[in-house]
């Protein structure tokens, strides 16, 4: 049987599996914030990844001002990208929210409809 997973991986590089709703809203408020940084000085992310153990992964990486990427991976390690990354730039924290929750609840045919750029 094919197990299906949720984990966030939070602005200080920890992860949560199985994040509750009250966990997403404040990686985001974290990433919001502005007051995270990456190692490498850039601004701070925060990614939500969904995916199956024997196959599939989706994840949807959010950075400090709104800049969104989403991608599919045929696996867990990112071996082959199924499709070219699609962004967003500028996007609110609500519609980050938004992405994360669909993305928890496997609703991945709303991400792909939603307006990114290849």
């Amino acid at each position: 049987m094919t197990h299906a997973w949720v984990e966030l991986t939070r602005p200080d590089g920890r992860s949560v599996a199985a994040p509750t709703e009250a966990q997403l809203a404040a990686a985001l408020a974290e990433v919001y914030s502005g007051k995270v940084q990456a190692p490498d000085g850039g601004p701070g992310t925060a990614v939500l990844r969904f995916g199956y153990d024997d196959g599939l992964m989706y994840e949807v990486e959010v950075a400090a001002g709104g800049d969104i990427c989403y991608a599919e991976w045929s696996d867990r390690d990112c071996e082959l990208a199924l499709a070219n990354p699609r962004k967003m730039a500028g996007a609110k924290q609500e519609a980050a929210m938004q992405l994360w929750m669909w993305l928890a609840q496997r609703q991945v045919a709303k991400i792909r409809s939603q307006a990114w750029h290849e």
